[in-house]
């Protein structure tokens, strides 16, 4: 014959636990976010009921060996007094299981807070739900990547600080900008991530499919996911080189429901004087971040960076290259993410260097009339031929302040310049029209 029915009831915390007496038990417990136990099975002699209501945290009811339960509370549990122990402390190192991955899952949380510059716009709580998706941890590492640079150019530039600056796009989305203006060393450094998601425009589309993209849209809709870490550091001597880089993730959704990926980026250096040593290191920095994955990566993309940084109209290109790749999307998304992680990695590695060897030289007013110059090149290229830009202009809601984060704060266009021959002016403008191999 069973023994007295008890009633069990059950109310999270954060510190569980199974309290005994004649005839009783009761687990106690605070954390509502904590699942509730699944239901046991049939109930019989020896055997537990499980009887649950929704509504999230459970609170302390009456317990009576003979009579109903209180009626106070959401889960509740008849079972004879001998099967109700095990059942107590089963709920308890369940809980006490519970309690430690919730206390793990805050520690992490708050270390990624602190790694990066600002919240990230899918949520930390978001990201770690999808956190095995390629999609949640590319955004994560353009959120370290951000963070890894800003902290690495403030170091070098201690009396100045970034402006972080947080905003969101009503069509879906936004971004995190952090901006370094007039310092001693830098007069302008922008690192901008944005997250952005909607319907593409047809601007857009059309942008796309001129570039090969078979894309199906349904009503003339197309999903999108776009995704991207941009900075441009443009520094106050002309002896220490302005350097850009872009890693980015696209996702498509088509009128069947299939998604098209691709990754694309690419990190290179607008010297205004040539410093081989500095071009030597630069590029074999990102060599050697390439060749983890295949040899054949870096003298691709260094040709596809000289090709892309082209001024067609001045004939020369933006600076002295670097790596380049778009529309990747093979041999998997895994591996993709992975390259694109290693050359996100070698952003400071490769440019940091040649900032502290040049950030105290000397220079002539006349290098920085030149510097100057060299920036209106600059300015014409990402106006008239850069990708990111374009797309950013004909997306509606794009934050143009975030998408023209790129350009300098002075720059000067003279009519029909041209330097003295054999001058270090002239040296540069030979290596922009003919690309140099700088890593044998």
């Amino acid at each position: 014959m069973p023994g007295p029915v008890q009633t069990f009831t059950h109310r999270t915390t954060l510190q569980a636990q199974a309290l005994r007496k004649p005839g009783y038990w009761i687990l106690v417990g605070r954390n509502p976010q904590t699942p509730l136990p699944a239901a046991a099975p049939t109930p019989g002699a020896g055997s537990t009921q499980l009887r649950g209501w929704p509504g999230g945290g459970l609170r302390a009811g009456y317990t009576s060996p003979q009579g109903p339960a209180g009626t106070d509370s959401p889960l509740q549990t008849q079972t004879p007094a001998g099967a109700l122990g095990g059942l107590a402390l089963g709920l308890w190192r369940w809980q006490q299981a519970a309690m430690a991955a919730s206390e793990e899952e805050e520690e992490e949380e708050e270390q990624l807070r602190q790694r990066f510059m600002a919240p990230p716009v899918s949520g930390l709580r978001e990201l770690r739900r999808r956190r095995r998706e390629v999609r949640s941890r590319m955004e994560l590492l353009l959120m370290e990547t951000q963070a890894e640079v800003c902290r690495a150019l403030a170091a070098l530039d201690p009396g100045a600080a970034f402006a972080v600056d947080t905003w969101e796009r009503k069509e879906g989305g936004g971004g995190v900008s952090c901006v370094l203006q007039d310092g001693e060393v830098f007069e302008k450094a922008g690192v901008n991530v944005s997250v952005v998601f909607g319907l593409l425009s047809e601007e857009a589309a059309r942008q796309m499919r001129s570039r090969g993209k078979s894309l199906k849209a349904k009503d003339g809709k197309l999903p999108f996911c776009a995704m991207g870490v941009s900075s441009v550091i443009h520094p106050k001597n002309p002896h220490v080189p302005t350097m850009h880089f872009n890693y980015r993730y696209f996702e498509i959704e088509e009128a069947d429901g299939t998604k098209q990926w691709w990754f694309g980026g690419g990190t290179d250096l607008t010297p205004t004087y040539l410093n081989e040593e500095d071009a030597v290191h630069f590029h074999k920095t990102l060599k050697e971040a390439c060749d983890k994955h295949d040899l054949k990566l870096y003298p691709k993309y260094k040709k596809w960076c000289d090709d892309y940084f082209y001024i067609e109209h001045r004939g020369e290109r933006r600076g002295i290259g670097g790596i380049f790749f778009d529309d990747v999307n093979s041999p998997s998304k895994e591996e993709v993410f992975q390259f694109v992680k290693s050359c996100a990695k070698a952003v400071v590695p490769c440019y940091i260097p040649i900032v502290k060897r040049h950030r105290h030289d000397s220079f002539t007013p006349e290098e920085k009339l030149w510097q100057q110059l060299r920036r209106g090149r600059y300015v014409e290229f990402n106006l008239v031929y850069d990708r990111g830009t374009k797309f950013g202009l004909l997306t509606p809601g794009s934050r143009i302040e975030s998408i023209l984060i790129s350009l300098p704060l002075t720059a000067r266009w003279e009519y029909m310049h041209t330097p003295p021959e054999s001058s270090k002016e002239a040296e540069i403008l030979e290596v922009l029209r003919n690309p140099k191999d700088w890593v044998h």
